[in-house]
């Protein structure tokens, strides 16, 4: 991707912002404006040459119903000065990556004045992936659109690598099957989801507390654990310090239970912060007993 000489000069943007943008709207716009206008999205929804000699355009018209009964919130013509609910943009991005093809003319029509195009549907998807993450780059946009077409939540610069390179082979199905799941529902865009992610975590951490003596009580096996982990005394107390407070606040919040008297989690920074808490105990615990890399 392009960098720009500010980006050479202080780095790149923080990539932190959650709701998008006026200015990223309009380039999001700009962008579908550009590949509708050269037939891009005839890849999917063609304008058929009268004469039957194949794709022609793009037929706006189809396009337009396709979009309308897939994101019906969308209002349209899109306009640069009502931003959408940021679900319904990135939703909107996933749509036109199925949609869109890099237009090759075949031949040229001089009774219609039109080409006939042919469509190289990994050229054009990786142009649109391009241009697209580069507005949203350049508007610190914590989103990108991915190759297999969907856009991802970008975790925290600091859970980012860790997250990203994860694979979980615990010895454990059902732990490595909650942690998998958790770590993908961190990455989704909406934050519902996300809320999902810590459930799953916190799950994950009350059946890792199990293996190590699985015979024995959970009090047992979890003392067993953190013995393995940290055999220097001064370290295991604050691991266990840490394994007490984060099981108090799987309990304390709405995570583990859902009764009117546990507390919601309200914002994203929420989230992310007890996620990258009990994230980093779960790895720990898992490197240092020889469950994970």
């Amino acid at each position: 991707m392009t960098q720009y000489f500010s980006d050479r000069e202080k780095g790149p943007r923080p990539r932190i912002e959650e709701e998008i943008t006026e200015s990223a709207w309009g380039g999001i716009i700009s962008v579908i404006r550009s590949r509708i206008a050269d037939s891009s999205f005839g890849f999917k929804y063609p304008e058929a040459c009268p004469d039957g000699r194949g794709p022609c355009g793009c037929d706006e018209r189809t396009f337009l119903l396709a979009l309308k009964a897939e994101i019906p919130e969308l209002s349209w013509p899109l306009d640069p000065e009502t931003v959408p609910h940021t679900l319904d943009a990135l939703d909107l991005l996933e749509f036109c990556h199925r949609a869109i093809g890099k237009p090759i003319s075949v031949d040229f029509h001089p009774f219609f004045g039109h080409h006939h195009f042919r469509f190289n549907a990994d050229e054009g998807q990786s142009e649109f992936r391009t241009e697209i993450n580069r507005i949203l780059a350049r508007n610190g946009l914590a989103y990108e659109l991915r190759p297999d077409g969907l856009v991802y939540r970008l975790a925290p610069t600091v859970l980012r690598e860790a997250l990203m390179a994860a694979t979980f082979h615990t010895g454990d199905v059902e732990l490595d099957s909650l942690l998998e799941t958790a770590r993908k529902k961190f990455f989704d865009p909406d934050l519902e989801i996300r809320k999902e992610s810590i459930e799953k975590l916190w799950d994950a951490w009350e059946r890792l507390k199990t293996l190590e003596e699985p015979e024995k009580d959970k009090k047992a096996s979890t003392k067993a654990i953190l013995d393995k982990a940290a055999p220097e005394c001064n370290f295991r107390q604050v691991v266990e310090q840490e394994a007490v407070e984060l099981t108090r606040v799987g309990n304390v919040f709405r995570i583990r239970h859902s009764e009117v008297t546990k507390i919601p989690l309200e914002t994203s920074e929420h989230v992310d912060y007890l996620f990258h808490r009990l994230f980093a105990l779960i790895r720990l615990l898992l490197r240092t007993t020889g469950r994970g890399e």
